[in-house]
């Protein structure tokens, strides 16, 4: 049975130390039996500023240095990566996109995902994000057949708009990922929440690597990386330190769940007493 590995990462704002962690934790997914591992957002650089995602971006229209050293490891190690949170040069030349890379395990890229749903919040504590202030928003959906069947890509704030994976549930995906840099005081009451209701809802896997701690900028994350199964039961958990979490992803079992439910709308007709 495929298996797929959660990497979860404290990434700061040095792009060769963070690679030189990415080489060392897909290695150890390796070893652990994952065909494929999938890293958390901004695993190559959690930027401490606009001017810092502008200068180390990848450029739009050719591999970048990051691209090429994860198109380069996926080769050596024979394993398919996920690697999200890639700062891409926008149309506009102040702008990032936020992409998703997938890589076989030939290196080749083999799909690309856009971040859709920008993380803009202002919470009661004065903590305040503005990701659409940076980022030109993706456009596409985006599924991609893998070892362990087909995948809906995400990340992040996307898990906050169940209609998305229901779209990607009807494009044939079985599974998920949701990739994140989760903020904190966010993530402490809603990220396992959601995280299983979308897998819940949708009966399918949710593969969720993040990124943990304090970072460049005085950034916190949440951590708590998780695997979800079909049923909505957590099955693999790191809550804080970089590491490797893995599972196996069933497709026998997220049909089996699926063929006890009737996803089919009701129609219901207004009543009065």
């Amino acid at each position: 049975m495929p298996r797929v590995a959660a990497i979860q990462m404290n990434s700061g704002d040095d792009v060769d130390h963070n690679l030189k962690l990415t080489r060392e934790l897909v290695a150890a997914a390796r070893d652990a039996g994952a065909q494929m591992a999938v890293l958390p957002e901004c695993f190559a650089l959690m930027a401490k500023d606009q001017a810092q995602r502008i200068e180390r971006a990848e450029p739009a229209d050719r591999p970048g240095p990051i691209e090429t050293s994860l198109a380069e490891l996926a080769n050596e190690l024979q394993i398919w990566i996920l690697a999200s949170g890639v700062f891409v040069r926008g149309v506009q030349s102040d702008m990032v996109r936020n992409a998703t890379f997938v890589f076989d395990a030939s290196g080749e890229r083999v799909s690309r995902y856009d971040k859709i749903n920008l993380f803009d919040v202002s919470l009661a504590d004065g903590e305040r994000y503005a990701e659409s202030e940076y980022t030109e928003a993706g456009r596409e959906l985006v599924v991609q057949q893998t070892p362990a069947g087909v995948c809906g890509l995400t990340v992040c704030y996307d898990v906050r708009f169940p209609a998305l994976y229901e779209r990607l549930s009807a494009m044939g995906a079985s599974w998920f990922v949701v990739p994140s840099a989760f903020a904190y005081t966010t993530g402490k009451d809603h990220w396992e929440i959601l995280l299983r209701a979308r897998a819940i809802e949708n009966h399918a896997y949710v593969v969720a690597p993040a990124q943990w701690g304090m970072h460049a900028g005085g950034r916190r994350t949440y951590g708590n990386s998780l695997i979800s199964d079909p049923w909505g039961k957590v099955i693999a958990h790191q809550a804080d330190g970089d590491g490797v979490i893995a599972a196996e992803i069933d497709l026998g079992k997220v049909s089996a769940v699926r063929a006890h439910f009737n996803k089919d709308d009701v129609s219901l007709e207004p009543t009065s007493n």
